[in-house]
């Protein structure tokens, strides 16, 4: 596989967009406006990926519904990440069948990082005949040429090419919520940890020009956006492979000198690269969310080099100090996965005690699930799944008591969040470090920063008044 960022040309995507308008025009021809059901599952950038898709579809004449019943076109945006979610899709995937028992002219395709897995393009390809087109990450950009050849031609399409990946600007977007938006900066992952998939499926790391991402975060202020987050597999990497002389920390810095009222977050940094001149960048402006999702996935030095992160338990924890010390009100969560191969007693108890020693706002837990064509499926993994499910439980509820005490805290302070929208009879919103506050008050306020007083608490969410 060669290393070189391909980067989609202006006639590229037009060619595409040409595409889009033949198949408005198919629509046209059979006068009536067709539906299409996007379906995502697993991360933000996977999220962000749907909103392409989407964009495309509306470009294409399509109206978005909200369920695969009756659809023109489903597409099916996957996770490869665990093996739940894969078990998850295959089984909503064989569902469809009778989606399109009843409507046999709707046309399904499989998209997102399970599709960049050739083991699961085959089986699509041998036992899943109704569907119609699967298309890995790396050819999203040429989804209005599969669905036209598919609507045109009549045959299955397969676009799965192994490649690094590339890099296409002016896909239009059709974005779910006005309010928040998710910006992606770059993409792929070279970091090859041994349980990740991700390299493999989203290909190398490849960084957008700058000038494209301050345009697209402008335009979104310009548009009333309140909240833009940042998206990386790994966005401590920002920059590495330009010419401009930027890294994520100067490019945090620029958006923040964007006029408007605005805050900015961002996922996922890797601790490897994450350094006292982003922490310090991040302290210095108020646009900046005083929150940090820093991944540790073990709190053992030993299994942390047979995952290959680079770091160690002591880097990790210094990291963290440094951090709190410039940011004493910094919300901190991380993932952290249970029974990785290997992992004894004594190591998960480093685990433990990393947590209570850290003290994580809230934690994003796993048991490890092993992943097809990765170092880590093929070793050697004596600990029983009862022993691994005992270890994940403790670890669960270790945290969900730091959580409770650090959510009781919050009672009887005056924060400033964002109402972001309803939940019942209540309104919703999110403290700066991204707790969520039930309330009462009026629709009008949806949209706006407001001080709320926290008057409750439970271990994931916090109540409060204006």
């Amino acid at each position: 596989m060669s290393n070189k960022t391909t980067v989609i040309s202006a006639q590229e995507l037009a060619a595409q967009f040409a595409y889009c308008d033949q198949i408005a025009a198919y629509w046209h021809d059979r006068d009536r406006v067709p539906t299409a059901y996007v379906e995502t599952y697993g991360c933000q950038q996977n999220e962000a990926d749907s909103e392409k898709l989407r964009g495309y579809l509306t470009q294409s004449g399509y109206t978005i519904t909200d369920s695969a019943e009756g659809a023109d076109v489903v597409v099916m945006n996957t996770c490869a990440i665990r093996e739940h979610a894969e078990q998850r899709v295959f089984g909503n995937l064989g569902a469809l069948v009778h989606t399109k028992r009843r409507h046999p002219a709707q046309k399904i395709f499989l998209c997102g990082c399970m599709a960049g897995q050739r083991i699961v393009s085959d089986r699509i390809r041998h036992s899943y005949h109704h569907v119609d087109g699967v298309f890995s990450t790396h050819h999203l950009w040429q989804f209005p040429e599969i669905l036209y050849n598919v609507l045109y031609g009549g045959k299955r399409q397969f676009y799965i090419t192994d490649e690094p990946g590339s890099i296409a600007e002016g896909i239009p977007q059709v974005r779910d919520d006005k309010l928040k938006a998710w910006v992606s900066i770059m993409y792929g992952c070279n970091n090859f940890c041994t349980y990740c998939i991700v390299p493999y499926v989203r290909g190398r790391e490849r960084s957008r020009q700058p000038q494209d991402i301050l345009a697209e975060c402008r335009a979104l202020i310009e548009g009333g956006c309140k909240e833009i987050t940042l998206l990386g597999q790994n966005v401590n990497s920002y920059g590495k492979d330009l010419d401009c002389c930027m890294d994520f920390s100067d490019l945090l810095e620029r958006i923040a000198q964007i006029p408007g009222e605005f805050l900015i977050r961002f996922m996922t940094s890797h601790p490897r690269d994450a350094g006292r001149k982003l922490f310090d960048t991040m302290a210095r402006y108020d646009k900046i969310a005083k929150q940090l999702h820093l991944p540790f996935q073990s709190g053992s030095s030993r299994v942390l080099k047979a995952m290959n992160r680079h770091y160690d338990r002591e880097k990790y924890l210094e990291a963290v100090r440094y951090a709190k010390s410039v940011m004493p009100d910094l919300v901190l969560t991380s993932d952290v996965i249970v029974g990785f191969p290997g992992e004894t007693e004594e190591e998960f108890e480093e685990t433990i005690t990393l947590i209570q020693k850290v003290r994580y706002d809230a934690l994003f837990t796993f048991i490890f699930s092993p992943r097809h064509g990765t170092p880590a499926a093929s070793m050697e993994d004596p600990t029983p799944k009862q022993e691994k499910n005992r270890r994940f439980d403790k670890l669960c509820a270790v945290q969900n008591e730091i959580s409770t005490q650090i959510h009781a805290a919050y009672v009887g302070k005056a924060m400033r969040c964002l109402v972001d929208g309803k939940d019942g009879d209540h309104l919703t919103a999110r403290t700066e470090g991204g707790r969520l506050v039930r309330f009462q008050g009026s629709d009008d306020l949806i949209g706006t920063y407001q001080t709320i007083t926290i008057t409750g608490s439970t271990t994931w969410s916090l109540t409060g008044k204006i």
